[in-house]
C-alpha cells in the first residue's frame, strides 16, 4: 500500500476561536474531522448559559492521508498541521480514543473513585490496563476524595485529566518509562 494512501489522525492548529467554523467546513469537504467540545457554564452580570467550548482550544483533529494536507491547509482558519522535524504528527488512535471517553465522561459529569489494593502514590506514573484507554500511561494527580489520571496527549502539548477506577490502572516502574 502506497504510504500517501494510509490515513491517520493528525492535529492542526487553527485560529483562536474558529474551531467550530473550520470543523464545519473540513465535513464540508468530506474530511473526517474531530473537534472535542465540553459543555460548560458560564455566568455574566444578568445571566448563567450552559455553552459548548473545545477542550483543546485552538486546535482539531484531522482523519487524514499526505494527499489531503494541501486541501486541509487551504481551509479559512487553518494555521498549520501539528509537526515534528518538518513531517506531520500521527495522534495515535488510542490517544483520539481517550479524548472522546474523557468528553463522554465530562459531559455526564461522571467521578470514578479509585478502589483497588494496589499502593499508588501522587505523582507516580501510572498505565491503563482496561477499557479505550487501555495502554496510555498517565500520572497520578490526586489520591485523596477523588482521584484521577493527567494524561498527556503529546501531538497538542496538553494535559487532560481522566477520572478512572483505581482497578484500571497498574503502576508503571522505572524500567518501563
Amino acid at each position: 500500500m502506497n504510504v500517501h494512501n494510509v490515513r491517520s489522525w493528525h492535529a492542526l492548529y487553527v485560529r483562536s476561536r474558529a474551531e467550530k467554523k473550520v470543523l464545519m467546513q473540513l465535513e464540508d469537504l468530506g474530511v473526517t474531522a474531530y473537534l472535542p467540545l465540553i459543555t460548560t457554564v458560564r455566568q455574566w452580570s444578568d445571566r448563567r448559559k450552559k455553552i459548548e467550548e473545545p477542550l483543546f482550544k485552538s486546535y482539531v483533529f484531522v482523519y487524514s492521508n499526505p494527499k489531503e494536507y494541501i486541501p486541509i491547509l487551504n481551509v479559512y482558519g487553518v494555521l498549520k498541521f501539528v509537526t515534528f522535524e518538518r513531517q506531520a504528527v500521527v495522534v495515535p488512535e488510542n490517544q483520539i480514543l481517550a479524548i472522546k471517553k474523557f468528553v463522554a465522561d465530562y459531559d455526564r459529569g461522571e467521578e470514578y473513585k479509585m478502589q483497588n489494593n494496589v499502593d499508588l502514590k501522587e505523582g507516580q506514573m501510572v498505565r491503563i490496563i482496561t477499557g479505550p484507554m487501555k495502554g496510555l500511561k498517565g500520572r497520578l494527580e490526586s489520591i485523596e476524595n477523588k482521584r484521577h489520571l493527567i494524561v498527556y496527549i503529546e501531538a497538542v502539548g496538553q494535559y487532560i485529566p481522566v477520572h478512572l477506577p483505581r482497578a484500571k490502572v497498574e503502576p508503571v516502574y522505572d524500567d518501563e518509562k
